[in-house]
């Protein structure tokens, strides 16, 4: 029988190092790394600056949904044109959730949009131009069926000098030149909607007098489709009763619609197309909502809304 073999001696294994007194000087950092450390925290901080020097808001990680409101419409370009606009709005604004609801005849209506959410904050664009029943009452009531949301109501987008740009535009497609406003021919029909809503007419009043001043004083009467007077027809003809033979239209509508087409079909001379998807009608949804996100969310039965 052989001997067993003995065993391998083990290896010593060397004690772990000593841990660093807690009151012993650290080792400095190198120029190198001191560098970097530095022109790692200023990049962070500047990117907060605005060019101008001013701090700017930190970001936040889910910002309130931008609902935008439609009224709706059976003419199917309607659809299209919104969609084509809150493109517009996303690509303005990186990050921004946001989603349509319609008030009727289109889907998703307005109370399917608010259900679909999640728990969080959303604040309703309504993409009318004046103040009127659905503004007021459908909107702060679509919020009340959702309460799981905390929903801001933003001003509508009209008055305001940016629809005032876009208007200007849709008629110079339409072959406005500014030679026009020179001539005492000239004048402008304003077609809206309508409402039975004083306020609603006021707001549209103000927008024909801002329009009016861009064109350089020629005349700019308000007109509505339905609900309110005078009529399309009948501001063209107090106009020609004045001696103004050459007259626009200026489509008062954020999309095409039954109300745009026939305003647009009585018009003598010039009809400017609605205001679509123009860039100004998308920074102005934007304004709205950054308007609404300095006030407290609708409370229940509340017809409040932002102050244009």
């Amino acid at each position: 029988m052989t001997e067993p073999a003995d065993p391998p001696t083990p290896h010593p294994v060397a004690p772990p190092p000593p841990a660093p007194h807690p009151l012993a000087p650290q080792p400095l950092d190198t120029t190198s790394q001191l560098l970097s450390r530095i022109t790692a925290q200023l990049g962070s901080q500047l990117t907060h600056l605005h060019l101008n020097g001013t701090r700017r808001p930190m970001s936040t990680p889910h910002p309130p949904t931008l609902v935008a409101v439609a009224h709706g419409s059976r003419d199917p370009r309607a659809l299209t044109t919104v969609n084509a606009l809150l493109d517009r709005v996303r690509e303005l604004r990186p990050g921004l959730p946001v989603r349509l609801g319609h008030i009727e005849l289109n889907a998703p209506l307005l109370t399917d949009t608010l259900a679909g959410l999640p728990h969080g904050d959303a604040v309703l664009v309504p993409l009318l131009l004046s103040r009127g029943h659905h503004v007021k009452h459908d909107l702060p009531g679509a919020a009340a069926t959702a309460p799981h949301l905390r929903v801001r109501v933003a001003a509508p987008l009209g008055p305001h000098p940016l629809l005032v740009e876009a208007l200007l535009a849709r008629l110079t497609q339409a072959g406005w030149r500014p030679a026009h406003g020179t001539s005492r021919s000239t004048g402008v029909v304003l077609a809206a909607a309508g409402s039975r809503d004083p306020d609603s007419a006021a707001d549209t009043r103000r927008t024909a007098r801002l329009l009016s001043e861009r064109l350089g004083g020629v005349p700019v009467l308000p007109a509505y489709a339905s609900a309110a007077t005078p009529t399309v027809p009948d501001a063209i003809r107090a106009l020609t009763a004045r001696g103004r033979h050459r007259i626009a239209v200026a489509s008062y509508f954020t999309a095409p619609g039954l109300f745009a087409t026939r305003s647009a079909a009585a018009a003598p001379w010039l009809a400017a197309e609605p205001l679509g998807p123009h860039p100004a009608l998308a920074r102005l949804v934007l304004h709205r909502y950054d308007q609404a996100l300095a006030h407290p969310p609708v409370t229940a039965g509340s017809s409040r809304l932002v102050s244009a």
